[in-house]
């Protein structure tokens, strides 16, 4: 790891943590001696990064605003490779987000790391997700993020068709198809929907809350306890 990349490691470790972390434990995160860590603490507060403690006792940064920190090559490959997955599996508005966010971060990278993260290994196909799925996608994001209800017309499995109103919590991806994680106002549980299944749906202005009984972590809990039980 170069000096510089190793900096940035650094700071970025210390502006993660509520409390002091000592030379020692920063010199096993970061795979090198305990020196280097006093002579790369003594580099960063000569440079002005707000770096309080002393050896022995422990570092932390103080509350400030701090430059962005470079990403490091595996991280701007996760980050495009997690780009190019929204692109291609939500909807059009969260992938114009994902890519501007992407851009942004393109537009100050040196050059040498800009012609190695053209080549990334990874093609992601998005030829199943439908102009419906995304549609269908947009709607329940918004109504995830909004708390409101929607009025759902699907076909299950056995090809019954039914009608009504859902409390949106999650979506799951499964490789390959999207699942809705809801609570169902008609069964009064959770319920799970495909999205390749659902023949219509529609926004409601009806609100719905959340409690720790009524929520994504309460269902993934349930099924988690289900599996333990089998």
């Amino acid at each position: 790891m170069h000096k510089s990349e190793r900096l940035f490691q650094l700071v970025n470790i210390l502006k993660g943590r509520r409390y002091a972390i000592t030379a020692k434990q920063l010199a096993v995160k970061l795979a090198v001696s305990e020196r280097t860590i006093y002579r790369d603490i003594q580099h960063l507060q000569s440079a002005g990064v707000p770096i309080d403690g002393e050896a022995g006792i422990g570092y932390l940064i103080a509350q400030c605003d701090l430059p962005p920190m470079m990403f490091t090559l595996a991280e701007l490959q996760a980050l495009l490779l997690g780009s190019r997955m929204v692109g291609a599996w939500t909807d059009p508005e969260l992938a114009a987000d994902a890519h501007a966010a992407i851009a942004k971060i393109e537009a100050v990278l040196p050059q040498q790391l800009k012609q190695r993260i053209d080549n990334l290994p990874y093609l992601v196909s998005g030829w199943s997700h439908t102009a419906d799925h995304q549609a269908y996608n947009k709607l329940i994001r918004h109504g995830i993020n909004q708390s409101t209800c929607l009025r759902l017309h699907y076909q299950d499995a056995k090809d019954a068709v039914s009608q009504r109103i859902i409390e949106p919590l999650g979506l799951v991806y499964w490789g390959g198809k999207w699942t809705l994680i809801a609570h169902c106002q008609l069964r009064q549980d959770y319920r799970e929907f495909r999205l390749d299944r659902i023949l219509s749906l529609e926004a409601t202005n009806d609100v719905f809350t959340t409690s720790a009984t009524h929520c994504l972590d309460h269902y993934v809990a349930r099924v988690k306890a289900c599996y333990k039980e089998q």
